[in-house]
């Protein structure tokens, strides 16, 4: 087995090995380990449809279908056509050949095809990624266009009207590409992706509820190709109470699993983030590839959404720390301690780095834009390895305050300091390494 590229992204030739003797011939149409390991993407097909015509010069299309599709012939040949009609540079391309019996092609969503058979009698196969649907969004050309300059070797026997009717490229509106959704849209983090993903579909609480998994059925799944889940329950301290304790495994493990099954059975990329607080901080700085081991509550929902994302095919894993964005955080309490005159005690023995949500927007994009390889990936600003009382005193110097008026105290002190409140341990390490 052989696999070919073409001119038009993502569409394959796949040459197949065809068995044969004085009975007759047999081949392995789609055999999912060995054509995945040639090449061909996992694209996960859910339905199987036969096309037949009897007669030779028939011709089909040219549609473009908002799924995946593997073709292959059981009978005959066809000559097949194919036009790139998703938005983009390679819209109009055009890539054309013979389907036989030891000839297939996969064609991604969005990429129009055409079949023209070359003998009476001709069947084919072709697996789909999706269910059918009278209500399924189509994009056609008509096959006819000399704009595209098909060179169909038949005269054209017989053809629908409603094929015959199909625009020409110049009028095609493009195919947009699966839409991406977004949940936890109103966090620090989903405030950072609407600014970087102004196109992507947003959902936020209560419409969406980790807590209640069932609100993700007011989703429409359908034509989604990503999900990015920016919700979570971070209140670290909050976690070490029983009712902090339920809702936290309820956000954090028990909604980022339905998700999950939701990603699984669509064949959806998942992008889950997760926190330095899976480790107990002993190493000073955090490889991709180190075993978790939380300290806490929260930390240890975090090490069980790791687990629940791992099990998706597609998935991003994005580890993360000290995120400050739009909404309360650390550098704007600071700030304001500052300019109120106040002189704070702020913990000195705690390092990391410090991580922008715009870093963690524009990371969480990037990875999806390169194709990066499925799996854990560390996301954190670049800055330098640093205390919290160190970031505290370069906030208080751009506000023209001393930083000698920010006082370091060991994280035993500082909690010494709450009380009876319940307070979660800390990782005294939160470095994470960075490619």
């Amino acid at each position: 087995m052989r696999i070919e590229n073409t001119p038009v992204p993502g569409l394959l030739v796949v040459h197949l090995d065809v068995h044969g003797d004085s009975r007759g011939w047999f081949k392995e149409s789609w055999q999912r380990e060995r054509m995945t390991a040639a090449g061909l993407p996992d694209f996960g097909p859910v339905q199987q449809n036969v096309s037949y015509n009897g007669l030779a010069g028939t011709l089909r299309g040219i549609h473009a279908e908002p799924w995946d599709k593997f073709v292959s012939v059981a009978a005959g040949r066809a000559f097949g056509a194919w036009v790139d009609l998703r938005e983009g540079d390679s819209f109009g391309t055009t890539f054309w050949t013979v389907l036989d019996t030891a000839t297939a092609v996969f064609v991604p969503r969005g990429v129009a095809n055409s079949y023209q058979v070359l003998e009476d009698g001709t069947a084919y196969s072709y697996l789909v990624n999706d269910h059918w649907s009278a209500d399924a969004t189509y994009v056609n050309v008509s096959a006819l266009d000399p704009a595209l300059g098909i060179p169909w070797p038949l005269p054209v026997a017989e053809m629908s009207d409603k094929d015959r009717g199909h625009p020409v490229l110049a009028e095609v509106r493009p195919m947009a590409p699966r839409r991406t959704v977004v949940v936890g849209a109103g966090g620090q983090l989903g405030r950072a992706l609407q600014r970087v993903l102004p196109d992507a579909e947003f959902h936020d609480f209560p419409e969406v509820d980790l807590a209640r998994p069932e609100t993700l059925d007011s989703i429409d799944w359908s034509g989604v190709g990503t999900v990015i889940n920016a919700a979570a329950y971070t209140n670290v301290d909050g976690a070490e109470t029983p009712e902090g304790r339920r809702l936290a495994w309820a956000v954090n493990v028990t909604g980022v699993a339905a998700l999950a099954r939701i990603a699984i059975a669509r064949g959806l990329t998942l992008v889950n983030v997760s926190s330095d607080y899976v480790f107990d901080g002993t190493a000073e700085e955090h490889e991709v590839d180190e075993p978790v081991s939380p300290l806490g509550v929260y930390g240890q929902t975090k090490a069980a959404t790791e687990a629940v994302t791992s099990v998706v095919p597609r998935h991003y894993l994005v580890r993360t720390s000290w995120v400050v964005g739009e909404g309360a955080n650390f550098v704007d309490t600071m700030r304001r301690l500052a300019r109120e005159g106040v002189s704070p005690d702020v913990v000195d023995d705690q390092f990391g780095r410090l991580t922008p949500a715009s870093v963690l927007a524009e990371g969480i994009v990037e990875l999806l834009r390169s194709g990066a390889p499925y799996g854990v990936h560390h996301v954190t600003g670049r800055g330098p390895v640093e205390s919290w009382a160190d970031i505290a005193r370069r906030v208080f110097a751009e506000e023209g305050r001393d930083p000698a008026d920010v006082t370091g105290v060991s994280t035993e002190q500082y909690l010494a300091g709450r009380g009876d409140r319940p307070t979660a341990p800390r990782p005294r390490h939160s470095a994470l390494r960075l490619p």
